[in-house]
């Protein structure tokens, strides 16, 4: 094995794949029960807390069916610099470090090495905590601290350093991580730099970091919160109008490893409770907490912004309904047979335009659903377009999420088309059918309509009717494409349809 600089031993790299990730590497070299891997995700997901408290670099060892051992994942504090410049997931464990390993696991007790190992010009403490699931290490956690930076530690370092201490002890007892805590990403969601409280067994604070004290202050609590008990704090800082959640009293305490808000007078502050246990008996509680008053604030106008798009479809929609009920009682007292095919066919294309409206106003996003849109349109189109006769329509691809900008042009199109197809293609026939192909690739759309009908008459060119007008003017000006009709092998008519679609730039997918 090569070594490195000051004698350090390089990992050598083990999983060539594309990602090393701890289910593929768990997989390829160990041997763990389903049980025993969730525990290891539930940790991962979670050790970022750790990882802050402790200053400290974490490598999870997991040892593999060969008698080695290998990184199956890592985490680097951000409240100091790192160890491992180098992504070491996937690596094999060096020989120097090999024996504390081995000792953490076969030991069940957390390991420290005596002196510092250099790492190029920089030395690292190393600590080695066997993780325990159900009275069998499965895996050994290393803590590994930059002592470049060493300095005399203030209060917070010391507390902080005392917290991590507490957790990794939990971590060697089977008692964290906790299957009922909130991990992973939330927005939000507090982190140990935003701020701090320890809570001892009681509920009393034993010490408040700056963040934390400002966002107390913040929330109307004077004074320093040494000594005091947040559960008696907080109740009257409330204003009796926001409302609380139940679980408050339970976070508080640090009784409970849940997640919640309190908001007062404007001010929102986020609270997550880490409960410490030793032995199963609690000993205190690691409170971290966030100021989310603007992010709180944004997220209301987001939603108000949201119900206010819903309801002026929903009211674009009442208004098209509307129209259309006026174009059939205009019908019922028109005598003209063409000027009644007018009026239905303008009824039938507002009826298009407001269910795209209708369909717009139950969503949360500019978006729709498009297969499920035309779905109920195209049968619409054909059930009107030949009463009493039985028309047959197939769809295959799929549209995907297609924008409002898009929706409502692109349903006009395919309903024009379909009913020309039924209308025109199938006169005095008792049956037929319209066969649909779609191709979405990204933003790029290419549909294709085609009847087994009577084909386009030989004296009336495809397209030059007011129906195949209005598509030929929605593809080339508002879907930004081409259309070609033609006649289809065995008789029929076939259209084809390629356009491009909008873009969502702010969700960086397409719509």
């Amino acid at each position: 094995m090569p070594t490195g600089p000051a004698g350090f031993v390089v990992p050598v790299r083990a999983y060539a794949g594309p990602v090393s990730t701890l289910s593929n590497l768990a997989e390829r070299y160990g041997a763990l029960e389903p049980a025993d891997l969730e525990w290891l995700h539930l940790l991962v997901g979670d050790w970022q807390v750790i990882s802050d408290l402790a200053f400290a670099d974490l490598v999870l060892w997991l040892p593999t069916t060969d008698g080695d051992w290998i990184a199956v994942a890592q985490v680097r504090p951000s409240t100091a610099p790192t160890v491992h410049y180098d992504d070491v997931v996937g690596s094999r464990v060096p020989e120097g470090q090999r024996a504390q390993l081995e000792l953490a696991r076969s030991s069940q007790r957390a390991q420290r090495s005596r002196e510092p190992r250099w790492f190029g010009e920089y030395a690292v403490r190393e600590e080695a905590v066997p993780v325990v699931r159900k009275e069998r290490a499965i895996a050994v956690l290393a803590r590994q601290t930059n002592l470049g930076g060493a300095r005399t530690p203030s209060r917070l370092e010391i507390n902080y350093v005392e917290s991590a201490d507490d957790l990794l002890g939990m971590v060697a007892r089977g008692e964290f991580p906790r299957p009922d805590a909130p991990t992973g990403r939330q927005r939000g969601a507090p982190r140990v730099s935003d701020g701090l409280i320890r809570l001892n067994a009681e509920g009393e604070v034993l010490y408040a970091s700056p963040n934390a004290l400002s966002g107390f202050h913040r929330l109307g609590a004077m004074g320093d919160l040494v000594g005091r008990s947040l559960i008696e704090v907080v109740p009257d800082l409330l204003d009796g109008e926001s409302p609380v959640d139940e679980s408050l009293p339970l976070v508080l305490a640090g009784r409970a490893a849940w997640r919640v808000d309190v908001e007062t007078h404007g001010v929102a502050l986020a609270l997550r409770a880490v409960p410490l246990t030793e032995e199963g008996e609690r000993i205190g509680a690691v409170v971290l907490c966030r100021d989310v008053s603007e992010l709180r604030r944004r997220e209301r106008e987001l939603i108000t912004k949201d119900a206010t798009i819903r309801e002026i479809h929903h009211r674009v929609k009442n208004n098209l309904q509307t129209v259309a009920a006026l174009l059939r009682l205009q019908a019922r007292r028109v005598t003209s047979a063409e000027a009644l095919a007018a009026l239905a066919e303008a009824e039938r294309r507002v009826a298009t335009i407001a269910l795209v409206h209708e369909t717009l106003s139950q969503t949360l996003d500019e978006s729709v659903e498009f297969d499920d849109l035309i779905g109920r349109s195209l049968r619409l189109a054909a059930d009107v377009a030949t009463p009493g006769a039985r028309v047959r329509t197939h769809m295959e691809g799929s549209f995907g999420l297609v924008l409002a900008d898009d929706a409502t042009a692109l349903a006009l199109v395919l309903t024009e088309l379909v009913t020309n197809a039924v209308e025109h293609g199938f006169a005095g026939r008792d049956a037929g059918s319209v066969d649909i192909e779609v191709e979405r690739d990204g933003d790029s759309l290419r549909v294709v309509v085609a009847d087994d009908g009577v084909g386009v008459p030989d004296d009336r060119g495809a397209g030059s009717g007011l129906g195949t007008q209005i598509v030929a003017t929605l593809v080339r000006n508002e879907l930004r494409g081409t259309i070609d009709w033609r006649p289809r092998e065995g008789g029929g008519t076939r259209v084809e349809v390629h356009c491009r679609l909008r873009v969502n730039r702010d969700a960086q997918t397409v719509a």
